[in-house]
């Protein structure tokens, strides 16, 4: 098994097991491993302007480059994403994203680490400002 074939099912298993929070939260969430291995809800796909999750995880370029505007949030988003993995450490941050169709949404984002399977992720919640 490749180590991406090995990353997605991984991720599938991540999906099954975050399912009831993810299909019953009011918030938007994404799970990030990587640019290559995400998962979100349909709520913040659609915040996004996405018609699905799955249209949303097949996103090819850079998260960061694709979803979050240049405006700071991207530091700040970094730099979560990294106490969390470095330091296990939780925030909650002011993150501004591009939608689909170019436009922007302000949003508070809490971002907690997350363990599966000896893979460390990030769990983001979101919520529109």
């Amino acid at each position: 098994m490749t180590s991406r074939q090995h990353h997605e099912e991984v991720m599938e298993e991540v999906c099954e097991q975050l399912k009831p929070i993810l299909e019953e939260s009011e918030q938007a969430i994404y799970v990030y491993l990587d640019d290559d291995h995400k998962i979100c809800n349909k709520k913040f796909a659609s915040l996004l302007g996405y018609s699905s999750a799955m249209e949303w995880s097949e996103i090819q370029e850079s998260l960061l480059d694709t979803c979050v505007e240049d405006d700071g949030s991207r530091e700040t988003l970094v730099s979560a994403y990294q106490n969390a993995v470095e330091s296990f450490t939780g925030s909650c941050i002011d993150v501004t994203w591009k939608k689909k169709n170019g436009n922007n949404v302000k949003t508070k984002l809490i971002l907690v680490p997350y363990i599966y399977n000896n893979h460390l992720f990030a769990l983001h919640f979101v919520s529109k400002d």
